[in-house]
C-alpha cells in the first residue's frame, strides 16, 4: 500500500506513541486512551476492564529488556487487535483496555494470558507478575486469588481507574491548595468570635453535641470526617432525608416541595424539615453551620470551592456520568452551583453546572466564586 503525505505524517505520529523496544504505548497516551475510554462508557454504558500486570517483581532480573518484549508478545498474540496495550506506569506496570466485550469473565481472560505468560517465560518469573482487573463501571476492582480467594473493593476506594488526574501535578493545582490554606485559616481567624459563639448557643437551646460528623464521599471516594455546627434535634430518623435523596435524584424534579408561599419548587434541600432546630434553621439560612468546614478544607479533605461532598446512600443511585462530580476534584464548601442555583435546580442540573466547574477550572474561576458567595449568602436565596 503505497503512502500519501497524510498518512506518513499519521504513521510517524503514531510510531511516536508506542514504546519502540517492546511495541506498547507510552504511558502518557496510553492514561489518555483510558480516559477517553471512561468518558465513553459514561454515555453509553457499556462497561470495559482493565487489566494491569505489575512487573515491578522483574526489575532486578538480568535481562530485563527481552522480558518485557516477551511479555508485550504474549499479550499481543493472546488478545484483540482492538484491545488497547500499553504502559499503565512505565516500566513497572503494564495496562490492557479490553472494550466491546460481550461478556466480561475475567477468570478466563486470565487463565488464557497465563497460559500465554507460561510459553514464553519461566515459571518463577510469571510468578512474579501480578495480575489485577478493574470493571468500569459495574464494580471496584476485584485483585486475583491469593490463598483460594478474591479480595473486592468498594468501588469508590481507589483511583487506578483515574490515573490522568490522580498524577495530575501542575502549578495551578498547588496555587490552589495555598489559597485554600491561607483563605481557611483567614476565615477561622475572621470568624473566631462566632466560634465561640454559637457553640455556646446550639448548648443553651437545645440538647447534644456542639458538632454534627457525619461521613462524606471525597475525591477518589476516599470516606472522611463532615463538620458543620449542629442544626437538628438528637435522634432524629435519616430516613427523611434518604428517601427524599432518593426521590430527587431518580424522579428528576417530580418531587416537589412547596415553598411558603403555595407555589412549588424542585430543592435539593427539605422544606421546613421538622427535625432542624429553631437556632439551626438561622444557621442553615446564613450558612453559618457551614463554618466547621474550614477544619475540613485545613487537613486537605476538602477545597474552598469545589462540588458538595455526598453521602454513602446518595451516592448508592448516581449515574454513572454523576460520578465525575465526586471522582475529579476535591469537594468544596462553595461552588458554582451554590452561586448558580444552589438548593433551586434539580439534581442533574447541579450536576451538569459541578462538571462545567470541573472542566473550565482555573484559579481565577474559583477567586470569582469565592467574592459571589457572600452576596448569595446575604441573599439567602435556595438556602434552607
Amino acid at each position: 500500500m503505497k503512502l500519501n503525505g497524510n498518512n506518513k505524517k499519521a504513521l510517524h505520529f503514531t510510531n511516536y506513541l508506542i514504546d519502540q523496544n517492546d511495541g506498547l504505548y507510552i504511558e502518557d497516551y496510553f492514561c489518555e486512551l483510558l480516559s477517553y475510554e471512561r468518558r465513553r462508557t459514561e454515555r453509553s454504558r457499556r462497561p470495559f476492564l482493565l487489566m494491569l500486570l505489575d512487573i515491578d517483581g522483574l526489575a532486578s532480573t538480568n535481562g530485563n529488556n527481552g522480558i518485557i518484549k516477551k511479555i508485550a508478545s504474549a499479550l499481543f498474540s493472546s488478545t484483540r487487535e482492538i484491545d488497547v496495550k500499553g504502559w499503565y506506569k512505565n516500566g513497572s506496570v503494564i495496562g490492557v483496555l479490553f472494550t466491546e466485550l460481550n461478556r466480561i469473565d475475567k477468570e478466563t481472560l486470565r487463565e488464557k494470558i497465563f497460559s500465554k505468560l507460561y510459553s514464553v517465560l519461566e515459571i518463577q518469573q510469571v510468578k512474579k507478575i501480578k495480575a489485577s482487573f478493574f470493571v468500569f463501571p459495574e464494580d471496584g476492582p476485584e485483585d486475583g486469588p491469593k490463598d483460594g480467594e478474591n479480595r473486592k473493593r468498594e468501588i469508590f476506594d481507589h483511583e487506578t481507574l483515574y490515573p490522568d488526574i490522580a498524577n495530575k501535578k501542575d502549578t495551578t493545582r498547588i496555587i490552589k491548595r495555598v489559597i485554600d490554606v491561607l483563605g481557611s485559616l483567614a476565615c477561622i481567624l475572621i470568624f473566631s468570635p462566632l466560634f465561640l459563639i454559637i457553640p455556646i448557643i446550639i448548648r443553651a437551646t437545645s440538647k447534644g453535641t456542639i458538632l454534627f460528623r457525619q461521613e462524606r464521599i471525597g475525591q477518589f471516594g476516599k470516606k472522611f470526617t463532615f463538620l458543620k455546627f449542629r442544626t437538628m434535634h438528637l435522634n432524629n430518623d435519616s430516613k427523611i432525608h434518604q428517601d427524599y435523596i432518593k426521590k430527587f435524584i431518580v424522579e428528576q424534579g417530580s418531587y416537589e416541595a412547596k415553598d411558603n408561599n403555595g407555589g412549588e419548587g424542585t430543592v435539593y434541600k427539605i422544606k421546613d424539615d421538622p427535625r432542624v432546630t429553631t437556632i439551626g434553621r438561622f444557621l442553615r439560612k446564613t450558612s453559618l453551620d457551614e463554618l466547621p468546614q474550614f477544619i475540613n478544607v485545613l487537613k486537605g479533605e476538602m477545597s474552598l470551592v469545589g462540588p458538595r461532598p455526598p453521602v454513602a446512600y446518595e451516592m448508592a443511585i448516581y449515574d454513572i456520568w454523576h460520578r465525575r462530580r465526586v471522582m475529579e476534584v476535591r469537594p468544596g464548601i462553595t461552588g458554582l452551583w451554590q452561586t448558580k442555583g444552589r438548593s433551586s435546580t434539580t439534581f442533574n442540573e447541579m450536576v451538569r453546572l459541578d462538571i462545567r466547574y470541573i472542566k473550565d477550572w482555573s484559579v481565577w474561576l474559583d477567586i470569582k466564586i469565592l467574592f459571589l458567595t457572600p452576596w448569595v449568602v446575604l441573599m439567602g436565596k435556595g438556602a434552607y
